[in-house]
């Protein structure tokens, strides 16, 4: 084990230690005993068995540190093998199994790292995590204060057509959106190079392996597939990467772009991107038109968090999630939050992704402790 030590301060100096096993990509596990946090390396995706030996070497390593915890933290996510090898080592040792929504611990380890206990509104944006609704969530604004979070709102679902391979294909995902705004019948004509077009429509129209997620992270996908940026991915995250990239030679060159007024619509709590998808399908010049996805998207975040906090009288905001790796979105709305009087709380040492994320789940499980 190369741990790296997190001070938490003293507010948790006399808490019984606490496992941490974090989530399926990117693992890594987290400890804390008297204070003191120790994250392990990262092992990876628990795609393979050696990453799944790897992760319970390091929890092994972490538990030598600990001595026997009070509880173990995991994803709520019940076929994880970071979850199973939890749940194990619970019933082995006595200890309490504390599941932990994942976009709650995206939050929590933000909170963690500055030693924020108080409520905050968390923007939780994301690939995917196993929501409480037993749906694969991504795009959460959140109310949380240590071992409880409500849900208050989540961007409006977009179809998968293939389930997860649509995470890998970003034109399924722009072909999602084309059948959600009516325009299905551009499908075959715009991806005329993929042999599935017709097929992904037909699942479409029918509803067939096509199921809905909140996730920010396939939002971006779909930008890109409809701008033509990136069809097909070859490592992660290069759709939003292409994406990103394009936003950036336009605004290196010309500045931010003033964000579509009419890009979105909040209804509930669901905020909808849709109608910034419209002028993306039509746009001709994909610089601008990812450049004006980043500007209207930042927009339509801080609309919608500072309605969360408005009425929630709260005045931070948490950000967390891996599509915070993004520097245009977490620049961008960092200013923009601050424009309007608002405290804003993001990763520092840590990674805003899933490497981090053991840090929140024993974060959740300490505060589950103290209550």
């Amino acid at each position: 084990m190369n741990a790296a030590a997190i001070p938490l301060g003293g507010a948790f100096a006399g808490v019984a230690p606490v496992l941490a096993a974090g989530a399926w990509f990117k693992n890594a596990l987290c400890g804390v005993r008297g204070g003191e946090a120790r994250l392990s390396r990262v092992v990876g995706d628990l795609n393979t068995p050696e990453a799944c030996i790897a992760h319970e070497e390091e929890a092994d390593a972490l538990l030598g540190w600990l001595g026997k915890p009070a509880a173990i933290a995991h994803d709520l996510h019940p076929d994880f093998h970071s979850s199973r090898h939890a749940a194990g080592i619970a019933a082995r040792l006595g200890a309490t199994a504390v599941p932990v929504q994942h976009h709650h611990a995206h939050i929590a380890s933000v909170c963690a790292e500055h030693g924020e206990r108080g409520p905050v509104i968390g923007l939780a944006l994301d690939g995917v995590g196993l929501g409480t609704d037993n749906t694969p969530w991504g795009g959460e604004l959140l109310k949380v204060e240590g071992a409880r979070f409500e849900r208050f709102g989540h961007l409006a679902p977009l179809a998968l057509p293939g389930g997860d391979r649509a995470a890998r294909e970003p034109w399924r995902m722009a072909a999602a959106v084309l059948h959600d705004l009516g325009r299905g019948g551009e499908i075959a004509q715009r991806f005329s190079g993929e042999a599935a077009a017709a097929t992904v429509l037909a699942m479409l129209e029918k509803g067939v392996n096509c199921p809905r997620t909140s996730s920010a992270g396939r939002l971006f996908d779909a930008a890109s597939g409809l701008l033509g940026l990136c069809l097909k991915m070859e490592m992660d995250a290069e759709a939003a990467i292409r994406l990103e990239q394009a936003a950036t030679r336009w605004i290196d060159g010309r500045g931010w772009p003033v964000p579509m007024s009419d890009g979105w619509r909040i209804d509930g709590g669901v905020l909808d991107m849709r109608p910034l998808l419209v002028h993306l399908t039509d746009t001709g010049d994909a610089e601008q038109g990812a450049a004006r996805f980043h500007a209207t998207l930042v927009a339509a975040l801080a609309q919608w968090a500072e309605r969360a906090c408005d009425e929630s009288g709260i005045d931070t905001v948490v950000c967390g999630g891996g599509c915070f790796f993004n520097r245009l979105l977490a620049t961008g709305l960092r200013r923009e939050l601050e424009g309007l009087g608002l405290r804003v709380l993001a990763p520092v040492n840590l990674v805003p992704g899933d490497a981090g994320l053991a840090l929140g789940q024993a974060w959740v499980a300490l505060h589950a402790l103290e209550n």
